[in-house]
């Protein structure tokens, strides 16, 4: 039996991105309250790697008010049913232009796992050949660049590169190469 039980919920906003639930709970003591949970798609992570170089994308964050370089990812609300591997073929074609010729997972990540519900597959993409990106209209003012290890880690460790996800799947893919 879970520690927490839902003993009621009610939407509270909606859009094609995301729903924002409230949930009355009854914790296990028997004591009431309540959660706030934002309800996203799954979505995949892919990190293109050539040998020693790492292709990121670099797009304007609107929450945030900047510009972040991080992985290619994404989701896709119109297609939630979609395999975890389609679906990082797709958002690496869409960002990057880039194609592989093989994707292997990596692992998963659980976003905010204290007030989200998404998840997110995490898979190292090779055998790249490059193309025209087919990016939706909120990625027109994405750019994308190569970068190589060494400069992937210095932007880390200065938060050039801040995104949680990116900075978890570079660890999901250094744990892969060790074994």
């Amino acid at each position: 039996m879970d520690p927490i039980q839902r003993v009621a919920t009610r939407e509270v906003y909606r859009n094609n991105w995301m729903t924002v639930r409230e949930d009355a709970i009854r914790r296990a003591d028997g004591s009431d309250g309540i959660y706030g949970v934002v309800d996203k798609p799954t979505y995949a992570l892919v990190i293109p790697l050539d040998g020693d170089r790492l292709h990121l994308v670099e797009q304007f964050r609107y929450p945030l008010g900047m510009r972040r370089w991080e992985f290619p990812q994404g989701t896709a609300p119109d297609l939630a049913e979609t395999p975890p591997v389609e679906l990082a073929q797709r958002e690496l074609r869409e960002e990057t232009g880039l194609r592989a010729s093989a994707f292997t997972e990596l692992g998963m990540l659980d976003v905010a796992p204290g007030l989200a519900s998404q998840r997110g597959h995490v898979y190292l993409a090779t055998g790249l050949t490059e193309g025209a990106p087919e990016r939706e209209l909120e990625e027109q003012d994405m750019r994308t660049a190569w970068f190589s290890r060494t400069e992937v880690e210095k932007m880390i460790s200065t938060g050039e590169i801040s995104d949680a996800q990116t900075v978890a799947a570079y660890t999901l893919l250094l744990l892969h190469e060790r074994r």
